[in-house]
Parts: structure tokens; sequence; C-alpha cells
């Protein structure tokens, strides 16, 4: 900021013919002009470095299901014979930056802003009012399991391989049931009616005084446990925990992929078992990239931050990548130069689509996103 220029004085001298004296009122304005002008700079300086209630979506790293990640392997299966494939299906991923604890500073939003590969989205969009960092961290720890449990149940299911399933608690959405209810438990019965499948427990649930009894299976013992509900803003009781499947499958899959989280991974690690498990290339050494959650009927649903995903598909190296279909309308506008974009709602649609594509079929004749 350059300051008003006035004339100078020479040191003890009468003042220049022509040039009268400063009045005392005139320096006074000035002094609270420069002031109020300094308090605003800082003032906006220091809004700028607060935190704001906002969350920034960043491309994140894409990974490959077939590969290695530290020299670990992403998929391994044992139990079965498995067939080495030489192509990429990669998992794609997003930095979500802020939120919760964690919050970011004005600065960092509006650097967000002015970066088209970059969104930002009000924090409650993303995570519940009042959620910690540690609580954060744990549904997507949950949700990232149960994905890779669902991986598996869908290319079991796509190969026809049989397998079971129950209920189980993947973690602790609220306290309403700490130290009654524990991550891993099997939920075997409610009141005394064995649960079947989520939709029975929801009716169970609803059906009752808030008060269930159940019945679970802990480290391998029926543990009977005086459970208690919330209910929610739709009306619903709750128990206040994640769901998830526990699964009996005849073999036995791993995953190696450290500190990601989140369910959006599902579709890609079920196509990566599913090449484990059969003979030849299914990409035909191409490089796909792909997104989606993923039911253990194949049903693939929509996830956030696809737009990003694609640039990091893109910077990967990929050519084609498989989009939920429900995610289509968010990809218009946003996919990068040199990227194929299928559409797909369903395991075995997103398998074919690789295959074809591996075996020289022209993405254009597959249904598209864009």
């Amino acid at each position: 900021m350059t300051e008003p220029q006035h004339p100078q004085e020479p040191l003890g001298h009468e003042p220049v013919a022509g040039q009268p004296r400063q009045s005392s009122r005139s320096r006074k304005s000035q002094r609270r002009l420069i002031t109020a002008t300094c308090t605003a700079v800082v003032i906006g300086f220091i809004a700028l470095a607060l935190p704001t209630p906002y969350i920034v979506e960043a491309p994140g790293p894409a990974v490959n299901t077939l590969g290695k990640v530290k020299d670990r392997e992403v998929i391994k299966v044992s139990g079965r014979k498995t067939y080495p494939a030489d192509g990429s299906l990669d998992m794609t991923t997003v930095y979500v930056i802020g939120g919760a604890e964690s919050r970011i500073s004005f600065f960092r939003v509006i650097q967000a802003w002015a970066d088209p590969r970059q969104d930002v989205y009000p924090e409650e969009t993303m995570y519940p009012r009042g959620a910690t960092d540690e609580q954060i961290s744990d549904r997507n720890a949950a949700e990232m399991d149960n994905s890779q449990q669902n991986a598996v149940a869908a290319a079991l299911t796509s190969l026809e391989i049989p397998y079971s399933q129950q209920l189980s608690v993947a973690g602790l959405a609220t306290d309403a049931n700490k130290g009654a209810l524990r991550t891993d438990d099997v939920l075997k019965a409610i009141d005394g009616e064995p649960i079947t499948d989520l939709d029975m427990l929801k009716s169970a649930l609803q059906a009752g005084d808030g008060t269930p009894e159940l019945t679970v299976v802990r480290a391998g013992q029926e543990v009977q446990v005086d459970a208690r509900t919330t209910t929610s803003k739709e009306g619903q009781r709750q128990l206040g925990v994640y769901l998830g499947t526990r699964y009996t499958f005849p073999l036995d899959v791993t995953f190696g992929l450290p500190n990601v989280g989140g369910p959006s991974a599902g579709m890609m690690f079920a196509l990566g078992i599913i090449d484990t498990l059969t003979p030849g290339d299914m990409t035909g050494g191409k490089q796909f990239a792909g997104t989606g959650t993923i039911e253990a009927d194949g049903t693939v649903g929509p996830i956030g931050g696809i737009a990003q995903k694609l640039v990091g598909a893109r910077t990967a190296g990929a050519q084609y990548f498989l989009a939920p279909a429900d995610n289509c309308a968010d990809v218009v506008g946003r996919i990068p130069d040199g990227l194929s974009v299928i559409k797909v709602s369903t395991l075995d649609q997103a398998r074919n689509a690789v295959e074809s594509i591996g075996q020289g079929a022209d993405p254009a004749s597959l249904p598209g996103c864009g």
C-alpha cells in the first residue's frame, strides 16, 4: 500500500513558499485512515486463516487391483487355483480434505474453487454433524471392510461359486449400544426370532418397544445382549451400528491396501477377483480404471468424487473407465481427453465391458457416459 504523499518540511527551516503547513486535524484523519486500512487488512488475513465448515475433494492415486502396493499383493486368493494377469484394473481414489476436527482454512477453499480438478462441498453433505475424526476413520474402515467382503461375494456370485452369509456389526455409529454390541458380533436372533436378512431386522426393530434382546455370536460363543434403539429423523428405530455381512466363503481373499477407506472400490475389487480366478487375461493387457459400490448380488451403486477419480485414472494412464450408471450426470463436461467412460449398473455388465474391449471391441459400441 502506498501512503498519500505530502509536502515535506526541511528540518530546521521555514515552510517553502506556496506550500501551507498541514493542519493537526488533517494529520489525525490521515492516521485514522491508515489505521483503519491496516486493521481491515489484518482482519482479512485472519478471516482467510479461520477454519471453515467445508470439505475439498481432490484427485487421488489409482491402484491396480491386479498388482502390488509396497511388495504386497492388493488381492491375494488362496484355497483355489489362481491365474496371473498382465493388464490393469485400477481402483480410483479421492483425497477428502477438511471436515470434523480437521477443518480447512477459507484460503484453502478459495484455492480449490480456482482449481477445476477440485470440488468444494459443505461438510454436512459428507459427515454427520458433530462427528469426530476417530468416528469418521472408523466409519471409513468399516465401509472398506464391508465393500471388500461384498466384492468377494459378488465375484463368487458371478462365477457361480456358492457361499453363505449373516449380518454382523461392522462398527459403532453412535454410543447407543456401546458396551453391549461389539465390532464383529454376528447378529443371529432378535427377541427369539432368527434374523434372516436386513429387511427382517428392520421390521423387528420397528415393531418392538425400543429395547430388543439380541442373540449374537461373539468369538464363537452365543451371547444374549439387551440392546436399545434410537429413532431416526424418518421415524425408524436404529441400533446405532454400521451393519456388515459376515460371509463364509470356500476360499480366502486378503486385501493388501492400507490407509484407504470407504465403499467405492467394491466393483473394481470384484473384477480383480474374477480375473484372478479365471484363466486368461480378461483385460487383454489393457489398462482399465473404475469406481462403484458393489452388493453381493452384483448391483453397482453410485459414489462421490467421480470427477476427481476420472482425473486420477487418466493421470495413471488408463484409457477406459467403468462408471456407475447413476453417476453419468456427474461426469458431463469433466471427462479428461483420451478417456472413454463406459456406464454399468451390474458387475456382469462391467465384466462384459472389460472382456469385450480386451478382445478388441470399440468402446464406443458400449453404453457410455458423456
